[in-house]
């Protein structure tokens, strides 16, 4: 059986290492060493990515040119940005994985180069044939860089200490995950060497290699004084939490350390972590990832300078839409509604009028099919999506995103909030001109309330996921999605 939640980084961060002011010690230097590692190994990949081609010029006796300087440091900073979001360098995989995980992340700094080469014009400048050497051969010296890396992490973690056997006591999916990804991860200081389900469920569920299943405490007691275990985790559902005493009472007399992983996944959660905050656990089940940090500065700068860039390169287009919008019935060019924005502010949008002139009725209703108050331009226009263009604008003024849930009329999320599970989550990040519910087909009319659901579960799975990355990857896909037979 699969399971598809899993446990975020921090918290198998903050169960790594409990137990004695030594061992807390023995953490604190084996973090350090795994900080320096890090960052070692980013700078051996920057190094593997842009040291063949400095070495194919110099050989090829290729004058090194500005362009070609630009285009290293392009493609370092785009490196740097990038591969932690594929994990490169944070989680080392080993294998075919670890070479498609790196192909992937050079593949992506590739085409943005090839985008921004295109972009300013400038790739003409370049070889094409120094590019193709450079980007197999970069790849191949990063696949060595991989291979490396991780055989130093796996020797480094066999001769640094002798690794304590460990269990896992609990119920429910929160057990088989927690040991999916302790067995998984070479830099743990133990090894898990069994699991004790009182449920009974563990034979649902695929176990790692050298993980017994044992299903009541005489067993349990028995395992632990045989196999010298020296660390147990508690891993309860909530419902079972007031069982947690019971399980710590039980082992508190043993030579063990005990460790309780909550079971969070229960909740309905939006952009989870864990914190510490003067020495105190936090685990945050619901928040916006737009605050603050480093990533939601380069979505606003994403934002804004490619939203200024497009406002101008498109103007002509702008200005010949409004000029037909003018002339094809009364009224202005422009039409204004209020939506709903981020964390509970409201803003006007800018659109295209697409509709002949009427008056607003308390509740928006939908456009659809063969809808009548269409004018003949406007239903080419919300077919082609052109009518939103002027949402750059709000791009620009920053009460939109480029990418993010799109913005739903007032009066529609006052009638779809007490109906739908997570409806106003949309509002913990700005609504934005594309999303992942747009570029998988949920656009236009919704005909009823599954057909918003769905909808509204692709938004909250883009909160979860958010990254530049996840944005890129959906502005490039939203031109190939304009076209909808949904869209009226």
């Amino acid at each position: 059986m699969t399971i598809a939640r899993e446990i975020p980084s921090q918290i198998m961060d903050s169960l790594r290492y409990p137990g004695s002011d030594a061992r807390i010690s023995h953490k604190r230097l084996l973090q350090t060493h795994s900080s320096i590692y890090q960052w070692i190994e980013y700078g051996l990949y920057l190094v593997a990515g842009v040291l063949p081609l400095i070495v194919h010029l110099q050989l090829a006796d290729t004058q090194f040119s500005t362009q070609y300087r630009y285009l290293l440091v392009i493609a370092s900073l785009m490196m740097m940005l990038i591969y932690p979001s594929f994990g490169i360098g944070r989680r080392s995989v080993s294998g075919v994985e670890g070479l498609k995980r790196l192909a992937k992340a050079w593949g992506t700094v590739l085409l943005l180069l090839a985008a921004v080469g295109f972009v300013t014009k400038t790739s003409e400048s370049v070889s094409r044939e120094v590019l193709v050497f450079w980007a197999i051969s970069s790849y191949c010296l990063q696949g060595l860089v991989n291979v490396l890396c991780v055989r130093v992490k796996r020797y480094t973690r066999k001769v640094s200490s002798e690794r304590c056997s460990s269990v896992i006591v609990g119920s429910g999916d929160i057990v088989y995950q927690l040991a999916s990804r302790m067995a998984g991860n070479i830099w743990l200081d133990e090894r898990l060497v069994a699991v004790c389900d009182f449920a009974n469920s563990a034979r649902s569920y695929d176990l790692p290699d050298g993980v017994r299943s044992i299903y009541n405490f005489d067993d349990l007691s028995s395992l632990i004084d045989r196999k010298q275990v020296r660390r147990v985790y508690i891993a309860l559902s909530l419902k079972e939490t007031p069982h947690l005493v019971e399980q710590y009472n039980a082992l508190k007399d043993k030579q063990l350390d005990i460790v309780w992983v909550p079971d969070i996944y229960e909740f309905e959660l939006l952009n989870h972590c864990v914190r510490e905050m003067a020495g105190l656990p936090l685990i945050t089940l619901n928040e916006s990832p737009h605050y603050s940090g480093a990533r939601n500065f380069v979505k606003s700068l994403m934002d804004r300078v490619a939203a200024a860039m497009l406002l101008v390169l498109l103007s002509p287009v702008m200005v010949t839409l409004a000029i037909l919008v003018k002339r094809s019935s009364p009224g202005p060019a422009f039409f204004k509604q209020e939506r709903d924005g981020w964390d509970g502010s409201t803003f006007k949008v800018y659109k295209f009028r697409s509709m002949y002139q009427h008056q607003p009725e308390n509740l928006v209703q939908q456009a659809t099919k063969d809808d009548p108050r269409i004018t003949p331009i406007g239903a080419f226009l919300r077919k082609s999506s052109l009518d939103e263009l002027p949402q750059l604008i709000n791009v620009l003024l920053g009460n939109m995103s480029l990418v993010g849930p799109r913005p739903h009329a007032v009066s529609h999320n006052n009638y779809y909030s007490d109906k739908i599970k997570q409806y106003m989550a949309r509002s913990r990040v700005k609504p934005g001109m594309t999303g992942l519910a747009q570029i998988r087909g949920f656009r236009g009319e919704t005909a009823d309330i599954a057909e918003m659901e769905a909808r509204v579960r692709c938004d909250v799975e883009y909160i979860n996921r958010w990254s530049p990355l996840l944005d890129l990857k959906i502005l490039l896909l939203t031109p190939f999605k304009l076209i909808s037979k949904k869209a009226y």
